[in-house]
């Protein structure tokens, strides 16, 4: 008989760090920034120690919780609840949320040290994590919803923290707006679940999935099953920043550094993949949708890799290979490798976290200049960061043995698998992503740390080199330990995790009740599982294949390009310079949203509010209704004069009138006689 858990320690999970931000929020001004940030560090570290005790008994005792906790209201036969579905996959993302939250958490103390809403900021990023746990822990689509809303909310204060700032401004506007798009696929998803499935519970809808699979959406001759998996996924596009929903995530860089880690490697992006992995026994009932996930997921993990190709802004280099690998996770949701989509999730929270919050110290020993091109040689003044960075970068580009090798690998060979419509151009766009995955990471990873010493004389000086609060002293200096601890804690797991975990999350019966494959229909894991033989095996074995080959001719290429002959990159960037020029404008996305799209949605909304809250419901509707009752009232004044003549008169007008019906067929008679 599988283990218990307990209501009461589950509820404490969401609600520690929630009691942090409150702490931190409405009482800053009283505990100060050191109680801030305590405060906060250990609601989420309270939140971690049970997450890490809930994956024990899950994983060791078999261990399984989905029951209501509160249950809100129910409206006819619909029951809104507030519950908890603990199993292999939840307990997994409790772990990867909390930890990573924790590493950032105490990053902050060192990053935002000096900055004026450091209380503010502590308080934002633990709310942000309650959402998150809210969101992973539901066992109903009316709690998905509220903690998918939740970190859209908190983002948007976390991306426009700066609020002073016009580009954060403007940053977290795109991102709130992009989002509300990608949600109102969402919600119109639920809502075909809960009209045609008559619940808002997972289990309920999910054993009412061969019924609907049976449907057609009223008015046409499109599966409803099909419509609904559509749906939810474009929400996913949203959070998880698939194209074309991905232009708002590189925006969201003028955050400060540690939400970037925190937002896009972790948590708000990989949402998305969560809840499709969640919601695997409705879209294996589907070909259609999981043909349509596979190709934007391909589109996403190779085209945006071409755009970290040609960014120079550290911060954005990363954050075009967190939409690359996004694009790879989905890929392999849609080849049906749902387990292998949230290996590589859990695996990139820890080596893209690493990545993100090195970057940020990089930025902080740089004296906050973000330009890689005047970087360089930075091995020497910051040890910690450059081997962290490197661990990163491996972890990133699949080297075997490394985190990244383990679930990257796994998805090439889930999609070259698949026999699925598109299956060839994604097992080409994810192969082909390997090597521009080496060369954008290697090429950042060679200009900050190798190579000549730029920042003395810096040939891109950027807004903060007009002056230095930093005294006389220019050199680069290595982060304090508040910053360089928490990169060697995420490097551990960046190296090892792959390797320990491959053979029960993928191959073992880690996520047994979490998730369902139709096997017969898609076979792709059920091949990995046949060729599997180890985790050391596969990474010898990795040692012989393409993508191996693909990563390191990508890392030899940006060494001998930005280290041996830099002027090769200059002298391609000038032959092509067509191509050059659309990267740089990141295919023209941000140019059609805003002169053909914004105004299409603008003029479309004036005339809904012109023609049709102002001129039907307010004119016709309101206005008209209460014109036309004026206008009874006059006429009715008109009759109701006061006088008792006019009365009279009235009355027997009224007598003979109705004489005249009654009579009417014996005088038609006598007429006709």
């Amino acid at each position: 008989m599988a283990a218990t858990l307990s209501p009461n320690l589950l509820v404490a999970v969401p609600l520690a760090p929630l009691a942090g931000a409150v702490l931190a929020g409405f009482f800053g001004k009283w505990i100060g920034r050191r109680g801030a940030h305590l405060a906060t560090i250990l609601g989420v570290a309270i939140a971690f120690v049970i997450s890490a005790m809930v994956l024990k008994s899950v994983a060791v005792d078999g261990a399984r919780f989905n029951q209501t906790i509160y249950e809100w209201m129910v409206v006819g036969g619909l029951k809104m609840e507030i519950g908890f579905l603990v199993d292999g996959l939840t307990a997994m993302m409790m772990c990867v949320v909390t930890f990573v939250s924790l590493m950032v958490h105490i990053y902050t103390i060192g990053y935002m040290e000096e900055d004026p809403g450091y209380q503010r900021f502590f308080s934002y990023i633990s709310l942000f994590t309650f959402s998150m746990l809210m969101l992973v822990m539901s066992n109903n689509f009316l709690q998905l919803f509220f903690g998918w809303e939740a970190v859209g909310l908190v983002s948007y204060l976390l991306i426009g923290f700066w609020y002073t700032k016009p580009t954060a401004i403007f940053a977290n506007l795109k991102a709130f707006l992009v989002n509300r798009v990608g949600d109102f696929g969402f919600i119109l998803g639920i809502g075909l679940i809960v009209t045609y499935a008559g619940t808002l519970n997972y289990g309920e809808a999910f054993a009412k999935g061969s019924e609907l699979a049976a449907l057609n959406l009223p008015g046409t001759e499109w599966a409803l099953i099909t419509v609904t998996c559509i749906c939810l996924f474009i929400g996913a596009m949203g959070k998880s920043a698939q194209f074309p929903l991905h232009v708002w995530l590189p925006d969201s860089m003028e955050g400060p550094t540690p939400i970037s880690a925190l937002i896009h490697a972790a948590t708000m992006v990989t949402a998305g993949i969560f809840m499709v992995a969640r919601m695997s026994p409705l879209f294996e009932l589907s070909d259609v949708a999981l043909s349509f996930v596979m190709t934007i997921g391909a589109i996403t993990a190779l085209f945006m890799g071409f755009l970290g190709i040609i960014q120079n802004d550290i911060k954005r280099v990363v954050a075009y290979s967190t939409l690359s690998q996004l694009g790879y996770m989905t890929v392999a949701l849609g080849v049906s490798a749902y387990s292998v989509a949230v290996f590589h999730l859990m695996t990139h929270a820890f080596f893209k976290a690493l990545l993100f919050l090195a970057a940020g110290s990089v930025i902080i020993g740089m004296h906050h200049d973000q330009d890689i091109r005047n970087m360089g040689g930075l091995r020497k003044y910051m040890p910690i960061t450059w081997i962290t960075s490197l661990l990163g970068s491996l972890a990133l580009i699949g080297t075997p043995l490394f985190a990244g090798f383990y679930s990257k690998d796994s998805i090439i060979e889930a999609v070259h698998a698949s026999h699925l419509p598109g299956s060839g151009f994604a097992y080409f766009s994810v192969v082909a992503g390997v090597f521009v995955t080496a060369f954008y990471s290697f090429r950042m990873y060679f200009l900050v740390f190798h190579g000549k010493e730029r920042f003395h004389h810096k040939p891109f000086p950027g807004e903060h080199d007009h002056h230095d609060d930093h005294g006389e002293h220019h050199d680069p200096h290595e982060s304090p330990w508040v910053v360089t601890a928490p990169l060697l804690l995420l490097a551990i797991p960046s190296v090892v995790i792959g390797y320990l975990t491959i053979g029960p999350m993928l191959y073992g019966e880690f996520f047994k009740d979490s998730i369902f494959v139709n096997a017969q229909a898609h076979p792709a894991m059920a091949e990995l599982a046949e060729g599997f033989h180890g985790a050391a095996a596969m990474a010898l074995h990795g040692l012989t294949t393409l993508p191996f080959w693909l990563a390191l001719a990508g890392v030899v290429v940006a060494y001998v390009f930005y280290l041996v002959k830099p002027e090769i990159p200059a002298a391609i960037a000038r032959t092509f310079k067509p191509i050059v020029t659309v990267l740089e404008n990141k295919y023209y996305m941000d140019w059609i949203n805003e002169n053909l799209i914004a105004p299409a949605a603008r003029a479309l909304g004036r005339g809904l509010w012109k023609g049709g809250d102002v001129g039907l419901i307010d004119g016709v509707v309101i206005d008209g209704s209460a014109k036309a009752v004026g206008g009874i009232a006059a006429l009715t004044r008109l009759l109701q004069t006061g006088y008792l003549y006019w009365y009279a008169l009235v009355m027997i007008v009224g007598v003979i009138a109705l004489m005249t019906w009654q009579l009417w067929p014996y005088l038609g008679s006598l007429i006709v006689r």
